[in-house]
Formats: structure tokens, sequence, C-alpha cells
């Protein structure tokens, strides 16, 4: 399978190519020339089968022809080795919990995989890749955690771009205490900023000369194709299609679901659940894509005013987009209410994230008189925002072992303002 670019199908490139450079030349984000189909048949085997086998068999599909079957079965294996439950909050909701991995965030998934891809793409080189990351919260510690490399020439670094004062005290311990191979940059800006910096340094031919930059957000393929797996996954455990609630910022997981519907794990509905950063809803509404200043809010993952996977989306959709999706704003307010009915109807803990796609859901079924099943993605652990999950619900969740251990490291921080110089500054002098 070759990948194209989203701005320029002629733009062609091969997996291994597509990965490394994270960004097509013309700027363009890479996405399969092609989808393959997983028939009824197929989803009726795979269905038998545990997660790791299950991905191995649909990843195949897509890189099978440049990685060996033995190759794809053990990155699966050790990209995916914690649990996936879905989990029932009433008769016809159901909690996708993404948050089992060593960084409890769904991001996790695409971390991991990605990570050792790149290791398999980049193998032993005379110098060393850099892999640059723009974060609004979870992505940035998912990705420090699977690239960290404790040995003395690590092949692969990791440069990690957060907004000063915009993610969670867990959120940035979590990029800020490894060291070695990672380095994070706290940007006196926004998550846009950060991600304007990224994309601009993988364009510049000037950088690109002097060292090896790659990028770690969504707008790298290797993201996608394994969050396309977890809903492949949930949409098989129902005999009739669901509907599909997915917390949304930079569209990235919501791609990942498109790309399974397109491949034949198909949905009954999809919905974008955003927080007051309304762009994508909006767009659904008006057919007017109206980038804007990202607002600070309490689900600060979703905190994206220039969402990057929008090109993807149109270009795997088209004007059909509207008929298959539909996107909801939910305040802050909103956001903190839908966390207190929760836990007071059945004691589940939300996350102001999973908290906005579990407003969206019922704004949903209020308008259309929905009630059939319906799969609610859980983005994040709650302990990751435990004032805010106490200010919603006046108690605190108990914090999972790997959180725990990480706030007890000292942090190791390196501020720069929002500058691209003092950014090609830092990553130059580590050439």
């Amino acid at each position: 399978m070759r990948l194209v670019s989203s701005t320029s199908p002629e733009e062609i490139a091969s997996w291994r190519d597509a990965v490394l450079r994270g960004i097509a030349p013309d700027g363009g984000l890479y996405i399969p020339s092609s989808l393959p189909h997983f028939s009824r048949d197929d989803k009726d085997r795979l269905r038998s089968l545990s997660f790791g086998h299950m991905a191995s068999e649909i990843v195949r599909a897509f890189i099978g022809e440049e990685l060996l079957a033995d190759e794809i079965s053990a990155l699966c294996a050790e990209s995916f080795d914690f649990e996936v439950p879905l989990v029932q909050l009433d008769e016809t909701t159901h909690i996708l919990e993404l948050f089992h991995g060593p960084t409890c965030a769904f991001k996790d998934f695409g971390a991991r995989f990605m990570a050792r891809l790149f290791r398999h793409f980049w193998g032993i080189q005379a110098r060393p890749l850099t892999v640059l990351v723009a974060t609004s919260g979870d992505t940035g510690s998912a990705v420090a955690q699977a690239f960290y490399d404790t040995s003395e020439a690590a092949p692969i670094r990791v440069a990690v771009l957060f907004p000063k004062g915009k993610v969670s005290d867990v959120q940035r311990r979590q990029m800020t205490t490894l060291g070695h191979n990672v380095t994070a940059f706290e940007v006196d800006g926004t998550f846009d900023d950060c991600q304007s910096l990224v994309k601009r340094a993988l364009r510049d031919d000037s950088i690109l000369r002097q060292t090896a930059l790659t990028s770690a957000n969504s707008i790298n393929i290797a993201r996608l194709l394994p969050q396309m797996l977890y809903y492949a996954f949930s949409l098989m455990q129902f005999e009739e299609p669901a509907l599909v609630v997915v917390p949304s910022g930079n569209l990235g997981n919501l791609t990942g679901g498109l790309m399974a519907h397109r491949c034949g794990f198909e949905a009954r509905h999809w919905v974008a659940a955003c927080n007051s950063n309304d762009v994508f809803p909006h767009y659904l509404s008006s057919g007017q894509f109206s980038p804007a200043a990202s607002r600070e809010t309490i689900s600060n993952a979703m905190d994206v005013g220039n969402p990057s996977n929008f090109s993807r989306i149109v270009s795997m959709c088209g004007d059909t987009a509207s008929q298959i999706l539909s996107g909801y704003s939910i305040s802050d307010d909103e956001t903190l209410q839908e966390m207190a009915s929760t836990y007071a109807l059945t004691r589940y803990i939300l996350d102001p994230h999973t908290a906005v796609g579990a407003r969206a859901l019922r704004t949903h079924r209020e308008l259309y008189n929905q009630r059939g099943t319906a799969i609610l993605v859980s983005t994040a652990h709650p302990a990751k925002f435990s004032a805010t999950v106490t200010r919603a619900i006046n108690v605190s969740p108990a914090l999972p072992p790997q959180l725990a251990q990480t706030l007890s490291k000292t942090e190791i921080i390196k501020p720069i303002p929002n500058s691209y110089s003092a950014l090609v500054e830092h990553l130059l002098a580590t050439v």
C-alpha cells in the first residue's frame, strides 16, 4: 500500500518514508491511497481473536508489503500489552476505556506502536533522529514514555513542546521527569503555537539539511493506524452498528475511527464531542472551516483552534462528512454537570474529556431520539485531572501506580518563548 498527500494525490510515499518524514513535502498529511476492506466473514474471524492478534491482522493489510508477518505480530504484541475494556455504563451505553496503558491515556496506543515502527524503519544510522511533538496534554507524555531510552547514544531523541500553564500537573510531570533522550520544552504560548513551531521545523529545508527531524503528533500517519484498531475491536462486539462518540481536539482520534469505518468496521453514526473550541462542529453545521485562536478549558487536551487532521477528514469523506458525522460543542459548566450527574447515577468517575463526550451523547440522543447502543470513548484516567474531578464530584480519584511514581520524580524543563528561532537554536545545539 502506498500513501499520498492529503493536498496533492500525486505526492506518493512508502510507509517508511511517510513515517520518518512525518509530513509530506508539500505540507499535506499522508493518507492511504486506498483502504483495505474487511468483509463480514473477515470480521467474524477477527472477532474471536485477542486484541493483539486482531491488531496484527489489520495492520498487515496496511504495511504487509514493508514488514514481515512475524515483525508485525511482534510489534503489535509489544505495543498493546494492556487491557482494552468495554465497560457497560447503563442499558445502552458502553464506555471504551483507553487509559490502561503506561501513561493512562489513549495516546499510548499510537505512541507505543509508533516508537517501535520508528526504530524498525530508522535502524542504526550515524546520526540520531529527533522526534518533534507538540502537545496539549497527553500526547507528549505518551510519546516521551514510548521513546524513552537511557542508553548513552540513543538513536532517537524526543523534543516535546507543551504550552506553559495549560496542562495538568500530572500531564506535565509525565513529560518533564524523564531526561536522557527526552527534552521537554515549556513554550510561552498555546497548543496551536506549539503545533505551528513543529510544522514549520518539519518544512524548513535549512534545518533538515543539518539534522533529521520527524513528528509524533497525529499529523504522522503512524499514529492513526493503531488508533483505528480499538474502533474495529469495539464495533465488532455488537450485532448492530453502534453510535460512537469521540472526544475531539486535533481530530486524530476521530480520523482513526473514520478510517475503521471506511474499512468495513461501520458505526451507525459518529459524534465529534468538542469543548468550547468549536471549529469542527461549526464546520459540520455550516460547511465553513474557520480556524480560530484556541480557548482554554478544563478539558485541556482538546484545546485546539486549528485541528490538523481536518484535511484528512475532508480527503476521506468529502461532502459526505455531515451524513455520517455530527459535532457538538460542550461548555465547561456542562462538562462539570455531566461529571456530577454521571457519578450520582452510576458511581462512575469521568475525566473532563470523557465527560464532554457523555454530554454530547446526551445532546445527540435528545435531538434525534436515538436510544440504540452507543460507545463512548474514554480518553484518559480521571486521576490525571484530579483537581477538576474533585471540583465536580467532591471525590478525589485514586492514583494508579504509574501516575503515583511520576509525582515523586524531579522535573527537568527547558522554558522557551513562542519563537521559532529559539526552538531552532535548541535543536541545532544537540546536533
